[in-house]
């Protein structure tokens, strides 16, 4: 058993780091203080190849696994929270789709200059009242005659949205009637942002991750052609089920590069910050709160590997995923919390970063799953039980 990371991760992780460090730190404060989302930087790292890292290169990717897109979503969090999430949500919820069931023609319109940075992707799956109940979706699309021919018409509504108003293809999900049994069925669709009757709403005003774009989709008969339908009619739950498997993976590494983040501040201020006529970091008081920080975060980032390593073998990680994804927001939650701790006052004022990190990692214990849905994905499957 081999636990070193491969020549090539550790290359891109230190490339990614690089760059962050001394191109992104620099501007980052500012985007988060004027909620700006930053375009000429999300342009900069499409060009690096950076949104398509896991997408294969007949598909515009860079043709890497998911362990290279895991350690460089964990360098981009920690420095800039923000960008990790608009990476993620790019990569995993905008092209994963695609990738998962587009057809080739799909794949060669919208996907591959999605891969290539050239177009920001977007995932509207949640609504206003359907969060975790996705089979709760209210957004409906009939299919109708149009003047070109076929099309589907959609109507409604989509909320906290990552990347709204600033992708150019929207991968939605709809209800198309009811399944055999009385359910609701639900099919993907490809919308385009330039697709009249289709429009942002509301852009959120958020605790945390300032700098990204989160906010409302409106369809009030919007059109699209019926070669729009991602996949089968009906297969778009089954299909938004596996692009959340996968989601987990970038959620929990973004979790842990913003916990990662929390220790890097914590080590040197613990170091240096004297108290009593030394430095604070050797009371056990404070001590410890570093050295759990260390293992847990260790402990997160292995489970974020293992997830990532299984999905490259083509083996069911869906477990794992869960589990990681679980451990990572929540050790990410604690570490956060524990370098503001550790800063003591100045660990609440916006002149350390420490207290950003704290904003952005709740979101992780939130999008892609909450941690109880988390649980509830974790104890149905090893109890082999319908846990509710």
């Amino acid at each position: 058993m081999d636990l070193d990371l491969p020549a090539e991760h550790a290359l891109l992780r230190d490339t990614v780091r690089d760059f962050m460090l001394t191109e992104v730190s620099p501007v980052l404060e500012e985007h988060e203080r004027e909620r700006r989302f930053p375009t000429d930087i999300v342009r900069r790292i499409g060009e690096l190849g950076w949104l398509g890292i896991p997408i294969p290169e007949d598909e515009g990717g860079a043709g890497l696994d998911t362990l290279a897109y895991a350690v460089a979503v964990e360098e981009i969090g920690r420095v800039w929270g923000s960008l990790g999430l608009i990476v993620a949500a790019h990569t995993s919820l905008g092209c994963g789709p695609l990738h998962l069931a587009g057809t080739d023609e799909q794949k060669q319109t919208y996907l591959v200059p999605m891969a290539q940075g050239k177009v920001l992707g977007a995932y509207g799956l949640t609504e206003p009242g359907a969060g975790s109940d996705a089979g709760g979706t209210r957004t409906t699309a009939r299919s109708e005659d149009g003047p070109d021919g076929g099309q589907w018409v959609l109507d409604g509504a989509k909320r906290f949205i990552t990347n709204a108003g600033q992708a150019g293809t929207y991968i939605v999900t709809a209800r198309t009637g009811e399944t055999t049994k009385g359910d609701a069925e639900i099919s993907a669709f490809i919308v385009p942002a330039d697709t009249p009757g289709f429009s942002i709403g509301r852009l959120e005003d958020k605790l945390g991750l300032h700098a990204s774009a989160t906010g409302e989709l409106r369809f009030d008969g919007a059109a699209i052609p019926v070669a729009n339908l991602l996949g089968d009619r009906g297969d778009g739950f089954r299909m938004f089920l596996k692009i959340l498997d996968g989601g987990r993976i970038s959620i929990g590494a973004l979790a842990v590069g913003l916990a990662q983040a929390a220790l890097d501040a914590a080590i040197p201020y613990a170091q240096t910050r004297e108290q009593f006529g030394r430095p604070i970091g050797s009371f056990q008081g404070v001590a410890f709160m570093v050295a759990d920080m260390a293992t847990e975060i260790e402990a997160a980032r292995a489970l974020v590997w293992k997830a990532a390593w299984l999905k490259d073998q083509g083996r069911d990680y869906g477990l794992v995923a869960a589990e990681a994804k679980l451990l990572a927001s929540e050790v990410s939650a604690r570490a956060t919390n524990a370098a503001i701790q550790i800063h003591g006052g100045y660990g609440y004022v916006t002149d350390y970063p420490v207290e950003r990190f704290m904003r952005d990692a709740k979101l992780t214990e939130i999008g892609e799953g909450t941690s109880q849905i988390q649980r509830l994905v974790i104890a149905r499957k090893v109890l082999g039980l319908r846990v509710v």
